[in-house]
């Protein structure tokens, strides 16, 4: 296995952060967001971070409803090294998004990763166990080693 830490029988870990939306950011916040999921894959910041991270299976926004925006991933190792890597690679898209939210953390995230991490933790659903995955011992970097070659 490369780079990842395994939990249990599984390298892969759920996240499911899940924010409340202050009432009047609701549509600014939902443009951010579209304006940003349209932009080409090699502009988007989120899914350059997300490449350079590599450990990082799945990944999405979804609007809960008008008072919620979730960020849905599925990742490999560590939760709080994984936050990390959002503060390191992704802090800024999360600056932009996090100002839009109910008692945010401190930002910029990058100068408040503790604040920013405990946030995360406050925010996270978790998931009902067993979490499944059709890969449970393939982390991100095994699976794209095989496809290139």
């Amino acid at each position: 296995m490369t780079g990842a830490t395994t939990t249990g029988t599984t390298v892969q870990n759920p996240l499911t952060l899940v924010m409340p939306i202050r009432p009047e950011a609701r549509e600014a916040l939902r443009a951010e967001v579209e304006r940003l999921q349209a932009l080409p894959r090699e502009e988007n910041p989120v899914i350059t971070a997300l490449d350079s991270i590599g450990t990082v299976h799945f990944a999405r926004f979804v609007f809960l409803d008008d008072e919620r925006l979730a960020v849905i991933t599925t990742y490999d190792g560590d939760f709080e090294r994984y936050i990390m890597d959002f503060v390191d690679h992704i802090g800024p898209v999360f600056d932009l998004l996090l100002q839009h939210m109910v008692d945010p953390p401190p930002l910029p995230v990058q100068q408040h990763p503790d604040e920013f991490l405990a946030y995360v933790r406050r925010h996270d659903l978790g998931c009902v166990g067993p979490f499944y995955s059709a890969y449970p011992t393939r982390p991100v970097l095994d699976i794209r080693a095989d496809d290139a070659g």
